[in-house]
């Protein structure tokens, strides 16, 4: 049975009553993930993430609708990396462009990035694309970066790390090699201090950084964590979905 809030599983037929006010595009990338993990982590996961927080938000009452995910990122800095697949921010901009102009010439003002990559900074191409398209409201995030992992967690990291292993170990779990298979996860620490301390930024340069992809270590992952976490994060990402699709964009400010 298809799901009116997933574009991809819309029809023609439904579409001529069904109308949105919040598009959700979920952007990920191709790119290695340890040994352990496949190259579309984070597109399984951007998907995911998307379709269950729009189910949410819109059984409570909104109209939100989730487009397929792009499943390409910024991965400048990984090119010595095998098949890491890249797409230039300029081309991103183009991307975001083509599909805001749908959208306004179909009066669906707010647009959501659903951020599933590292790489990935859509704040400079919406600041610009602001300027080009003053009707839309446009908006991103970073699923992971909005709950406190820690907390669900006992191994830092942010690339194949205990986090992603353990949410692929709940939504995939016959995509994950065994854990015997994957690197620890070490990460190389720049010995400049501005950049340790991240009040300077340099891209890291990921064949220098990590021997095996992966910045944390994934050996005390589970499915129980994995699916602890995406329930909390889906129900996060629902509430912000339901407020910037019932909230007018003129009572954002108060």
């Amino acid at each position: 049975m298809s799901r009116p809030y997933i574009l991809a599983e819309n029809h023609w037929k439904t579409l001529q009553k069904n109308r949105f006010d919040l598009a959700v595009l979920p952007w990920g990338a191709t790119e290695a993930h340890n040994f352990h993990l496949p190259y579309a982590t984070d597109n399984i996961e951007a998907e995911a993430i998307a379709a269950e927080s729009a189910r949410i938000a819109w059984e409570n009452g909104a109209k939100v609708v989730v487009l397929p995910t792009v499943p390409f990122g910024v991965n400048t800095g990984q090119s010595e990396i095998y098949l890491d697949l890249n797409l230039n921010p300029s081309t991103q901009l183009a991307i975001i462009a083509d599909i805001l102009a749908v959208l306004e010439r179909q009066n669906l003002h707010k647009l959501l990035i659903l951020n599933s990559h590292g790489g990935n900074d859509f704040k400079a191409i919406l600041r610009e694309l602001g300027l080009r398209f003053p009707k839309m409201f446009l908006a991103t995030c970073n699923w992971f970066s909005s709950l406190d992992n820690t907390q669900y967690f006992e191994e830092s990291g942010d690339h194949a790390d205990e986090m992603e292993t353990s949410l692929m170990l709940h939504l995939r779990p016959d995509l994950v090699l065994p854990l015997s298979e994957a690197g620890d996860g070490a990460e190389k620490k720049h010995q400049i201090l501005a950049f340790r301390e991240k009040w300077a930024w340099t891209e890291r340069k990921w064949h220098l950084v990590t021997g095996d992809t992966g910045i944390g270590n994934p050996a005390k992952a589970s499915a129980a964590k994995g699916e602890r976490y995406f329930y909390d994060v889906t129900r996060k990402i629902a509430d912000f979905i339901t407020e910037l699709t019932l909230i007018p964009i003129e009572k954002h400010y108060r």
